[in-house]
Parts: C-alpha cells; sequence; structure tokens
C-alpha cells in the first residue's frame, strides 16, 4: 500500500506540473520591450536624417582681431543691423558686432560642425547668445535677405560664386570682405590693416550699374 501511495503521489504531481505549464508561456512567446529599431508611434517619423553637407571649400585662417576691428568699422557696423558672417570659423566676427557695436543679431555660417562648436562655446563666454547664432550650413543655399551687413572671408572664385546672390539683397546692405575681391565689382574703400587687405562695397539700388 505504502508503495502504491507513493505512485499515485507521484503521478498527481507529474499531472499538477504539467497543467500549469501549458497555462504558461513558452520563453520563446514571452512578450518582449521593444527593441530600437522597432516603429514608432503612429504620426512619429522612424529616424531623422541631416543633409550631409559638403567638404569645407577653404582651410580654417582665423581673421586677426585688428582686422575685425577694421571690417566693423568700414562697415559703419551700428546698433540695429543684421550681420552675416559667411565662413564665420570661431565667431569672431560676429561675437565682437555684438559686444561692441551694438547689432540687433548676428548670424554665423558654415560648413564646418567643428567651427560651429567652437564659435557656439566662444558665444557663451562672451554672453551675446541672446543676440547671435550660428549655423552649421552650406553658405551658398542659406537665407540671408534679411542681412544689413555681410562679412565674407573667402576665395576668390568663392566671392564671385557669390555676387549673384550678393546682388539680390536689399539697396544699401554693405560688404566687407577681409583679403580678396570681387572680380570686376570695384570696392568703394579699401584698406591697408597690417599688410591685410579690407574690402567694402554697397549694393546698388535696383538697376544701378556698379561701380
Amino acid at each position: 500500500m505504502l508503495v502504491k501511495g507513493r505512485f499515485l503521489s507521484l503521478m498527481l504531481c507529474i499531472l499538477i506540473s504539467t497543467a500549469s505549464a501549458q497555462t504558461q508561456p513558452s520563453q520563446a512567446q514571452q512578450p518582449t520591450a521593444p527593441s530600437s529599431s522597432s516603429a514608432p508611434a503612429s504620426g512619429t517619423p522612424a529616424t531623422q536624417t541631416t543633409k550631409q553637407l559638403r567638404q569645407p571649400d577653404v582651410v580654417y585662417v582665423p581673421t586677426p582681431h585688428e582686422v575685425v576691428e577694421a571690417m566693423l568699422k568700414v562697415a559703419d557696423v551700428r546698433k540695429g543691423d543684421v550681420l552675416y558672417d559667411l565662413g564665420s570659423g570661431d565667431g569672431r566676427i560676429v561675437i565682437t558686432a555684438a559686444q561692441k557695436y551694438g547689432i540687433t543679431r548676428g548670424t554665423g555660417i558654415d560648413i564646418n560642425p567643428e567651427r560651429i562648436a567652437e564659435a557656439n562655446a566662444n558665444a557663451n563666454a562672451a554672453r551675446v547668445t541672446d543676440r547671435v547664432r550660428f549655423l552649421n550650413e552650406d553658405l551658398f543655399e542659406a537665407d540671408f535677405s534679411d542681412a544689413t551687413v555681410i562679412a565674407l572671408y573667402l576665395l576668390p572664385q568663392l566671392n564671385l560664386k557669390l555676387r549673384p546672390k550678393l546682388l539680390q539683397l536689399k539697396p544699401g546692405t554693405r560688404i566687407v570682405s577681409h583679403a580678396f575681391d570681387i572680380g570686376d565689382w570695384k570696392p568703394e574703400k579699401t584698406l591697408d590693416v597690417g599688410g591685410r587687405t579690407v574690402y567694402f562695397w554697397t549694393i546698388p539700388a535696383k538697376g544701378e550699374t556698379k561701380r
């Protein structure tokens, strides 16, 4: 009887274990948290893509501070101006214009993200982030149509490539360039600053011939 009782007890345990296993999902059936590659909730884009920018056209060479000052002075930068620096590097032109010349807004555009990071750090240190910004963009595709002043330190062929876009700016917009002219567009002023040249132009009125 003892053996029979043990046998019956063992059979009962097996039956209970089998029934319990049938009521639980297997490991493969266990619900899992969504992976990082799972589709997002409805209405949310699956991925956020950033446009790939081309390589920089020029090697970065900082504009000396005395040249920065000369550029801002010859362009008569003042309170109320909206200044764009095309190829802004570490942001020194825009930042100086905000610190010393009272511009309303300054924007630096540079294709190199390292320069943008450096410029933002410099703007934070100078406490002018309320009036300046730096955009990692291609200057040939950027919108600077609201500018009252444009600063350049590019190569001659890049200045020439920009000229049609510059001439679409509002009449009276001031253009200042360190080191390089804009082809046959005669500058109104040419400065020598410690052996470095600064050129200055004003966008002519519509229909007016460039001097």
